[in-house]
């Protein structure tokens, strides 16, 4: 299905924004791609500057559309996707931040969160289909209202709203017009009651959070609005696709049936099961999310979400400086046959899915005189596949579902080693596609899909290609060993960290 034009498909990541320019086939006509600063002011917590990824936003754009030689007539649509959990608050009279954002990573509210699970688990749980932690949007406002001066007044008066990194484009994108964000983003806040659809007023009372400051829920696929051209690059185009990261993955993977999955390998790592109209409780740490909703219909998904994936190898890389560059790690992982049973749990801002502990954090073992660098870096990527199995075993046992294969996206997909290694740890087939950028593929798709593009999803999946598979080779017998090992690795890292630390 042809498009008639270039439409946008803008991926606003945790390191940086991407955009890549679609033509009229749907082939990656240009990009652009602009990094930001990550901000550490203490242990444990993780922010950016709103107005840099703003910026940087525009540029990551404009990048696009020089590169490609599009002259803006040509351009059809807009579609974004956005990092998540990551929040922002802003004046809405003079559309300033009144703090950093606070990224999903930060851990500031964790003990906040265990004041809350002790209480309210499981009747929020029910409602928002996640597990009360740090990692959502919803205690990352509170702590803003809580701590920044004169916040709670503002927010009382009607003069802040908040949103996610969506919510804050987008708004910066129609000039002030649109304050919105999508039903898959919404289910990230820990705010969304998935079944009622509406934000919940009785967890919002909890947190003492004013309801009014939160956006206005829509569709993945709609027309929210028009850029203004006043305030951004001078264009007057349609916005017509919203979705949080992982889920524009799953969309652009055409991840469209019940029991299709996908795991995107970015600094974190995360993998989506569809499970179609209905919800699938989880029991053992795997969240109930909102996958997308189009003409007011929702489609739901298992998710299994890893912190720490690709910033472990940025960790070798600018952290201990290990390595000169990511690329290497493929020819120095097949440059020995195993890690010297070596294993390490790259916890850095806790453990994620399915194990929900916020005080683990990195741990390698199994050291001897004879460890060396090579090992060290063969053992933090065999982590990334470790975590994704372990995932990826629960998400079967709640669904009833046999997963037969996985279709993968991002960045370290391009690492023959790794994801050779996750074929043989996970026992079935990988398969890489043909465009790995998915979630801004995903992103493009749903605003393809809200200006009439296509008439169905049916027709999204035709695109679908693939470039690559990747099929088993271990043995059951050296598999079950290596994740037997892996486990007690994880238990050793669990509960490391002092509450203190993170006050």
């Amino acid at each position: 299905m042809k498009n008639n034009g270039y439409i946008l498909g803008i991926d606003q990541g945790t390191t940086g924004t991407r955009t890549l320019a679609l033509n009229e086939k749907w082939e990656i006509e240009s990009q652009g791609y602009y990094t930001h600063e990550q901000y550490y002011p203490k242990p444990g917590w993780v922010e950016h500057d709103p107005i840099e990824i703003w910026q940087k936003t525009q540029n990551s754009v404009s990048e696009a559309l020089i590169k490609g030689g599009i002259n803006q007539k040509n351009l059809r649509a807009i579609g974004l996707d956005n990092q998540g959990e990551t929040v922002i608050i802003w004046n809405k009279n003079n559309g300033k931040p009144i703090y950093n954002a606070i990224v999903w990573q930060d851990r500031r509210t964790s003990q906040l969160a265990d004041e809350l699970k002790e209480k309210h688990a499981k009747f929020i749980k029910e409602k928002t289909g996640v597990v009360v932690d740090s990692y959502f949007s919803a205690l990352k406002i509170k702590w803003i209202l809580d701590n920044v001066e004169g916040a709670r007044e503002e927010a009382e008066k009607g003069n802040l709203i908040a949103g996610t990194t969506d919510t804050w484009l987008i708004w910066n994108m129609t000039n002030g017009k649109v304050h919105m964000t999508d039903y898959s983003t919404a289910s990230r806040t820990m705010l969304l009651n998935i079944n009622s659809k509406e934000w919940d007023k009785d967890i919002l009372d909890l947190l003492n959070i004013p309801v009014k400051m939160l956006p206005e829920l829509k569709n993945s696929s709609e027309v929210f609005g028009y850029t203004d051209p006043n305030s951004f690059l001078g264009l007057e185009i349609p916005i017509s696709g919203s979705a949080v990261d992982q889920q524009a993955a799953l969309f652009g993977q055409s991840c469209y049936k019940k029991g299709m999955i996908k795991t995107t390998y970015g600094t974190g790592c995360f993998m989506l099961m569809n499970t179609g109209n209905k919800i699938c409780n989880s029991d053992n740490g795997i969240l109930s999310t909102v996958a997308w909703s189009l003409e007011d219909e929702l489609t739901f998904a298992l998710d299994g979400g890893v912190y720490i994936a690709g910033a472990a190898v940025e960790w070798l890389n600018n952290g201990i400086n290990i390595i000169d560059n990511p690329a290497e790690t493929e020819n120095i992982c097949k440059s020995i046959s195993n890690t010297g049973e070596v294993f390490f749990v790259p916890a850095f801002s806790g453990l994620a899915a399915p194990y929900w502990d916020q005080y683990a954090r990195g741990t390698l073992v199994g050291i001897t005189g004879g460890t060396e660098r090579k090992h060290i870096v063969r053992a933090t990527l065999e982590s990334i596949a470790y975590q994704v199995n372990d995932n990826m075993k629960v998400m079967e046992e709640d669904s009833g579902i046999d997963i037969n294969v996985m279709r993968v996206d991002g960045g370290a997909v391009a690492n023959d080693f790794l994801m050779q290694f996750q074929a043989d740890i996970l026992g079935i087939p990988v398969d890489v596609p043909e465009i790995t950028e998915t979630t801004a593929l995903g992103a493009a798709y749903l605003a393809g899909l809200g200006i009439g593009v296509f008439d169905s999803i049916d027709q999204i999946s035709n695109n679908w290609s693939l470039k690559k598979r990747y099929e088993p080779k271990m043995s059951k017998t050296k598999r079950e060993y290596l994740i037997g090992r892996w486990k007690e690795a994880v238990e050793r890292s669990q509960g490391w960290a002092k509450k203190e630390i993170l006050e």
